[in-house]
């Protein structure tokens, strides 16, 4: 005896993923794109040491840049 499961949906899929699985075949190069545009942002070799400089060449930002120092006068 086999027991069905209640919750599927038999040939269900969602209107996003519709949209999706439309639009990759209307533009079948959109991975490939998806893929050089993360590459050229994000997917990058950080320089450990230099990483490190920056931080100890950091100069800490006081309170309140924006408020002005009230007059002597």
């Amino acid at each position: 005896m086999s027991i069905a499961n209640i919750f599927r949906r038999p040939h269900y899929t969602s209107d996003v993923t519709d949209f999706i699985a439309h639009l990759k075949q209307e533009k079948p190069t959109l991975d490939l794109a998806q893929r050089q545009g993360r590459a050229l942002l994000w997917d990058k070799q950080l320089d450990r040491d230099l990483q490190s400089e920056f931080g100890a060449a950091r100069v800490p930002q006081k309170p309140y840049v924006y408020q002005t120092a009230p007059s002597e006068d």
